[in-house]
């Protein structure tokens, strides 16, 4: 398989595994001053190249790379005033910087979600290695409505899987599990 479907800069390269005994480090936006800063405290989860289209991408890139922490171990602490919610009607409020436009972490206020008290942020923010690496693709059929030609898929879902990246066109099926187990449960 060759190489030449670039997915993401920090997954294309290869995908490194998560340093043992990792506890977080700092997301920095992409202005060149008066950078926002979030602090994550823990290890990320449920890592992943997301092909929808709300989720934030380096450019250049078919897919974003996301990760989950719980939300009391992220804080912001630089910048704040920066941060803007860019579709206050969406299920996950991603807060980006008004500088340069980074989505800094998204945030589900709805109690009734399954992932409610999971924060989504972009380790790739980071600079520094140790971060759970990615598990799968999600969301691959949509990178389409962002404007890739649906002739290029079977090059793509390839490339993925060449990673170790199993494609899926919604979230792996431990995460659409935990979704079905929550309303499972909200209906008893």
């Amino acid at each position: 398989m060759s190489n030449t479907v670039k997915i993401h800069p920090s997954i294309d390269a290869g995908i490194l595994p998560a340093l043992p005994g990792f506890e977080g480090g700092v997301l920095r936006c992409k202005c060149a001053s008066e950078k926002v800063e979030v602090t994550i405290s823990a290890q990320t989860a449920h890592n992943h190249a997301c092909g929808c289209s709300k989720c934030w991408k380096p450019e250049g890139a078919l897919f974003s790379q996301v990760a989950v922490v719980s939300r009391d171990k992220l804080k912001v602490t630089a910048h704040e005033e920066k941060l803007k919610i860019v579709d206050p009607g969406a299920a996950i409020q991603r807060h980006a910087c008004t500088g340069c436009g980074v989505h800094m972490f998204g945030r589900i206020e709805n109690k009734a979600h399954p992932f409610y008290g999971l924060d989504f942020v972009h380790t790739e923010l980071s600079g520094v290695r140790g971060w759970s690496p990615p598990e799968f693709a999600a969301f691959v059929s949509s990178i389409i409505e962002t404007g890739t030609d649906p002739a290029q898929m079977p090059a793509i879902r390839a490339r993925l899987k060449e990673l170790g990246l199993e494609p899926y066109d919604c979230l792996s099926p431990p995460l659409m599990d935990a979704i079905s187990t929550h309303v499972a449960k909200s209906r008893k």
